[in-house]
């Protein structure tokens, strides 16, 4: 079995009745519970979801790698609508100097309408927003490797760009993909794959997509590390993590798929996704800001998926 690690996915996302003060304290404490344990820290990229409240994703990236340097950093995933490509280019550039390499660009096509409308971008159809993600990548790939940088596409241009001082070294892309024109782009661009919430029956059929892609674009898949974000509701009976995942949670065996369940339980769920050559888990207690359950799963899941 090959070597697993974990993320840890700070919220972004709170309710009125939870305050912004409270989840900075919080996140610095599970931050703190899980160092030497995880490897990396995930926050994701939404501007709302209806009236709660939703912290900006980059920055509450940037601030909590400043003040962790234990942990590698990133966002599951950013929407590639939100930020002009070069400008994407430069702010990874700047956090990948700044944080001594610990940056790892995840980027995304977007999906939620509510959010651009609400914030006064377009929502194109699902295959432009593909598109222009795979315009995104050539012109963050231009800036990170040549020294000035032009590219006019169909959607974004840019014209003797400078990205200086360029990343050392570049950051791994990741992009979060789940249908076949997706997948074609992670064979032709990604260092790393990322699903969310997916069940084995969905993720295995991605996982064949994935490797069709890549053998049509002469890609070994082997060089492709796979990743899985989303939730954890870890308890000590099966009734208890229930309870604890309430709607947060899923476990959809296809489309809608979270990780709940005892810690034996847990482990066992995992090594489905592990023997399909899944060895990163970016995980979102269901429990915070009780931290009960990322002890559970450091105390008794870790070891126990380790052990084989």
């Amino acid at each position: 079995m090959p070597q697993i690690q974990f993320g840890l996915v700070v919220p972004a996302e709170f309710p009125d009745a939870y305050g912004p003060a409270s989840l900075v304290s919080d996140a610095h404490r599970a931050l703190e519970l899980v160092a030497g344990h995880f490897d990396s820290v995930w926050v994701v990229d939404h501007l709302q979801s209806g009236e709660d409240q939703q912290l900006e994703g980059f920055t509450t990236l940037t601030y909590l790698a400043a003040l962790h340097p234990g942990f590698r950093f990133g966002n599951a995933v950013l929407c590639q609508s939100f930020r002009n490509p070069a400008l994407v280019a430069k702010m990874g550039a700047t956090l990948q100097l700044l944080s001594g390499g610990r940056f790892i660009l995840g980027l995304g096509a977007g999906c939620n309408e509510e959010e651009y409308r609400a914030y006064g971008y377009d929502f194109a159809p699902a295959l432009d927003r593909v598109r222009q993600l795979e315009e995104t990548i050539q012109i963050i790939k231009a800036l990170w490797s040549t020294q000035s940088a032009t590219f006019e596409g169909e959607y974004y241009r840019i014209r003797d760009a400078y990205c200086e001082p360029r990343p050392d070294p570049v950051p791994p892309l990741m992009l979060g993909a789940f249908r076949p024109k997706m997948l074609r782009l992670v064979a032709q661009h990604a260092d790393w794959w990322n699903v969310s919430s997916s069940g084995p029956r969905r993720y295995s059929r991605m996982a064949a997509e994935l490797e069709r892609a890549c053998l049509a674009v002469g890609r070994s898949p082997a060089t492709i590390r796979r990743t899985w974000v989303g939730g954890l509701a870890c308890a000590a009976t099966r009734a208890g993590a229930e309870a604890l995942a309430g709607p947060r949670c899923n476990t959809n065996d296809f489309d809608d798929f979270d990780f709940v369940g005892t810690p034996a339980e847990i482990a066992e769920q995992m090594r489905e996704f592990v023997e399909m050559g899944v060895d990163y888990f970016m995980l979102d207690a269901a429990d915070f800001p009780r931290l009960n359950g990322l002890e559970m799963l450091i105390r008794e899941v870790l070891p126990a998926l380790r052990a084989h």
